[in-house]
């Protein structure tokens, strides 16, 4: 998990995804459409990228990716943050953390 702590600290976004995942695909576009912009890890295509994802996964998710911190805190996967974004709190979470003005 401190490889993750280091990764996360000092940016407003940071989303753990694989190259290959349409979710994360999505979930960054979402966050970009507010004018965020997100750190991006691909997973596949990192030398450690392994160690990182099994680090994910014992946070307790079954599929590693995507997995998003906001003002590094972790939110979740694409169903927190969609579930975030249906309730209204994404964009005030993004402001809080500094990842867009207003």
């Amino acid at each position: 998990m401190d490889v993750v702590n280091a990764m996360i600290q000092e940016k407003p976004v940071v989303i753990f995804s694989k190259s290959s995942c349409c979710m994360s695909h999505s979930i960054e576009s979402l966050i970009r459409g507010f004018g965020a912009n997100p750190t991006i890890y691909q997973l596949d295509q990192l030398p450690n990228g392994h160690q990182i994802e099994r680090a994910l996964v014992q946070l307790g998710f079954r599929q590693s990716v995507p997995v998003v911190f906001i003002g590094q805190k972790l939110v979740g996967n694409e169903r927190q943050v969609m579930s975030l974004h249906v309730k209204n709190q994404l964009v005030p979470l993004l402001i809080q953390a500094g990842a867009i003005w207003i």
